[in-house]
């Protein structure tokens, strides 16, 4: 019996629904060297009233890095500078304290690519490291 169409579809709608909602403010920030890259996230929104943040950009390199794989396995890459690749993510707030989930690509000093979710509180900036934050605003009745 052939496989129908409409259970793919069903699959694709088990998870939460679609949120609606508009951008708000953009934040453009710089993190200063030994500063954990997710709490820093976290404590910019929190100190300029963003209860949820889309990462919207990123340049800079970590002293060192730590990844956590769909797997649970976390990977440790050493420094001395990590090379941001790329950086996607968001935060969410619960109860008034932000939460950052971050994910991306980076590049070790000889060059070898690595991808995950930054874990927090393992991933301190290098020299600096600039961020674009860009305030999310959900729909009232979608909240």
């Amino acid at each position: 019996m052939p496989a129908d169409p409409q259970d793919a579809v069903s699959h694709a709608l088990d998870g939460p629904p679609p949120e609606s909602g508009q951008t708000g403010r953009i934040l453009y920030a710089r993190v200063r060297p030994n500063e954990d890259l997710v709490h820093t996230i976290e404590k910019l929104c929190l100190q300029h009233g963003f209860a949820d943040a889309v990462v919207r950009g990123s340049l800079g390199s970590l002293s060192q890095c730590c990844l956590e794989l769909h797997t649970g396995v976390r990977i440790d890459v050493p420094g001395p500078a990590v090379e941001m690749l790329t950086l996607m993510g968001e935060v969410r707030s619960t109860d008034g304290a932000p939460y950052a989930q971050l994910s991306g690509t980076v590049a070790d000093p000889e060059g070898r690519i690595f991808a995950g979710r930054f874990v927090a509180g393992r991933n301190p900036v290098c020299i600096t490291f600039e961020i674009t934050l860009e305030e999310w605003l959900a729909d009232a009745h979608a909240a």
